[in-house]
């Protein structure tokens, strides 16, 4: 092969290697589709009490909130909404669930997807999970305008959903604390 054919051949290779995921994920991800919620994805804070936060869709995965961010980690108490949307704008995944009688469970697969996160540079996985009394299912999983929800955890929708954490989000990347 001459040398320009074998430059064309290595510069097609490295262009078809760095688009992502191999076929047999994309495969696996095909059924499912995360379409890019049609709100307006305001970044605009508001005080941490107040009952106006997201952006009209349940679960929210933009809109106003504040200032603060959760720590990544399981919650056992229905955190603040207002808190993880922001968690939301940084580019960290939220993992709902609805459960008043309580599921083990659900909370136990969450938690193991959880681990399967993006990691910050401080080591921290950039997930959450946490019980919603809100949530119309059992189950959600939230990015920044994004969202997935049924009544149990799907891992392999919930692992092709994670492959497109930051994308969109106004502040991709950001470390959370743990």
């Amino acid at each position: 092969m001459s040398s320009p054919l074998r430059l064309v051949h290595l510069l097609s290779w490295v262009s078809l290697s760095a688009c992502g995921p191999s076929l047999s994920d994309d495969a696996e991800c095909a059924p499912y589709d995360f379409p890019l919620s049609p709100a307006p994805a305001s970044t605009q804070h508001v005080s941490c009490s107040s009952t106006q936060c997201g952006d009209g869709l349940n679960p929210p995965t933009s809109g106003l909130h504040c200032a603060n961010t959760l720590g990544c980690r399981v919650y056992d108490a229905e955190p603040n909404r207002c808190m993880w949307v922001h968690n939301l704008e940084h580019g960290h995944a939220v993992f709902l669930y609805n459960c008043p009688e309580g599921c083990p469970e659900i909370v136990a697969t969450l938690t193991q997807l959880q681990k399967e996160a993006r990691v910050g540079s401080n080591g921290v996985v950039r997930a959450l999970v946490a019980p919603d009394s809100r949530i119309p299912t059992r189950v959600a999983a939230v990015l920044w305008r994004r969202s997935w929800s049924a009544d149990a955890p799907d891992p392999t929708a919930l692992r092709c959903l994670l492959r497109l954490q930051d994308q969109g989000a106004p502040e991709p990347e950001l470390s959370c604390l743990p």
